[in-house]
């Protein structure tokens, strides 16, 4: 019956997009939370690649290049950023068609396959980032896709605490069996996957308290954060427990120090309510071997990443340059190689970055990674800005979803574009409509300026 809905409801918004292409673009972002169901229907009339999410991306992007002629619209990012994104897109093209015409690994995999599943799939998830950023002209439209963000994530959460029971949180074994069958099958997200995802959105709900009102939005605020960090926890991955560590970390050391005297009795709480949590968390230390001894197994701790990452950086050393196109882990028989020699299936290196080295080289590397680094300049820029309130919350909220990418990718996802990364070029999208309009608001308030004032301006006085 949900699912009904949910289906009748992105029928709407298709339809919608003609009248109003922003607010059908909302409903399409929050449908992020229901998409990847598996009760959602993968294809429509048998087309490979057409299914609801893309018929009203579609939709939308056709209403917008209509509609944004009688807005007066005009593409109005710096030219700077515009050749980051053109190099982006190169280096994820390139690696496409290198391993167009190599099947010889994936005999699972037809050329329609490949198409839908290694280039409109992965071009796709970034166009709602880009419409975000041509569409929020105004204060109206900015809270709006804040709104429409942050409710993925609350939607995912609520999801998962439906699926996972707090008792399965007592035993660090019940929850990793239970986390890897039940959020794959009922949500359709992978439980690493999900925990990267909510890792950062919790934080960002606390960006958000600079703007809240009253007392009644600062506890919806909160609210938010403990709901989506408790979600994160029943995930069982523990490259999420330790991104989100890392990234509220990093946020309390920029600007919010006085949570850092919670950290003792959250460390406490969650001993006590989470006990598999922690045990999720030491998975590995305190190994005792036959002689007796105590000891720390790197296989148990990483899952057996640093039994493989030797031999995907001796790959890499052989073609460091450009790498090998994508999947380059399964296409240079390096997969199949551990799991004949040592029974170990990798499909993929549990690594962004090595990953990045390897399909692509440093040439791709250098192609990619500037874009996600300026991002971060401009975010801890808007972050310090104590100007405007909305800087802050901006730069907070892009910090929190980018550093959860960059922190996890030392142990999972890709720098190819993935669904689990929608709500993080959405924010993305609003980091840099704001980070444009506040250059103009500057610029337009440096040429105000009196000629004495613009004179010890320049001159650094």
């Amino acid at each position: 019956m949900i699912i009904k809905a949910v289906i009748l409801t992105m029928i709407f918004i298709s339809l919608y997009a003609y009248r109003n292409w922003f607010f059908s673009l909302l409903g399409l972002i929050v449908m992020m939370a229901v998409i990847e169901h598996p009760d959602m229907p993968k294809s429509l009339g048998g087309i490979q690649g057409m299914n609801l999410w893309n018929l009203v991306l579609l939709n939308v992007v056709v209403a917008w290049s209509i509609q944004r002629r009688s807005e007066g619209s005009v593409w109005d990012l710096p030219s700077g950023v515009n050749i980051l994104l053109l190099l982006y897109l190169v280096a994820v093209l390139a690696s496409f068609f290198r391993a167009y015409n190599d099947f010889s690994y994936m005999p699972y995999m037809t050329v329609k396959d490949y198409i839908s599943e290694e280039l409109i799939n992965t071009l796709k998830w970034v166009v709602p980032g880009l419409l975000v950023f041509d569409g929020c002209r105004n204060r109206k439209r900015f809270y709006l896709a804040i709104a429409a963000i942050l409710t993925i994530y609350v939607l995912l959460s609520l999801q998962v605490v439906r699926w996972m029971p707090l008792q399965y949180a007592l035993s660090g074994d019940q929850l990793e069996a239970r986390s890897r069958k039940i959020i794959q099958n009922e949500i359709g997200y992978s439980r690493v996957n999900m925990s990267m995802m909510l890792s950062g959105a919790s934080w960002a709900f606390l960006t958000l308290l600079p703007l809240a009102k009253n007392k009644k939005h600062q506890i919806l605020l909160y609210g938010g954060f403990f709901l989506v960090a408790y979600g994160q926890a029943l995930t069982g991955g523990r490259m999420g427990y330790i991104t989100w560590g890392i990234v509220g970390l990093i946020l309390c050391l920029l600007r919010w120090r006085r949570y850092l005297l919670f950290i003792p009795v959250f460390a406490i709480f969650v001993s006590f309510v989470f006990p598999g949590v922690v045990e999720r968390m030491l998975e590995g230390f305190g190994q005792t071997s036959a002689s007796g001894k105590t000891y720390v197994s790197d296989y148990e701790v990483t899952a057996g990443r640093t039994f493989m990452w030797p031999y995907v950086l001796e790959k890499i050393g052989q073609n460091p340059l450009v790498g090998y196109g994508r999947h380059a882990m399964r296409r240079t028989g390096l997969e199949h190689y551990l799991v004949t020699q040592y029974n170990e299936s990798f499909p993929h290196p549990h690594n962004a970055y090595l990953e990045l080295l390897f399909d692509n080289g440093l040439l791709g590397a250098v192609m990619i990674l500037p874009f996600y680094l300026l991002m971060v300049i401009w975010s801890l820029k808007l972050f310090y800005d104590d100007s405007n309130p909305l800087y802050v919350v901006t730069g907070g909220l892009a910090l929190a979803f980018i550093l959860s990418l960059l922190v996890a990718g030392m142990g999972s996802q890709s720098f190819y574009p993935r669904e689990g990364a929608v709500g993080m070029w959405c924010v993305i999208g609003l980091l840099m409509r704001l980070k444009v309009q506040r250059d103009k608001v500057l610029a337009l308030q440096y040429q105000r300026l009196p000629n004495w004032s613009m004179s010890r301006l320049a001159m650094g006085s």
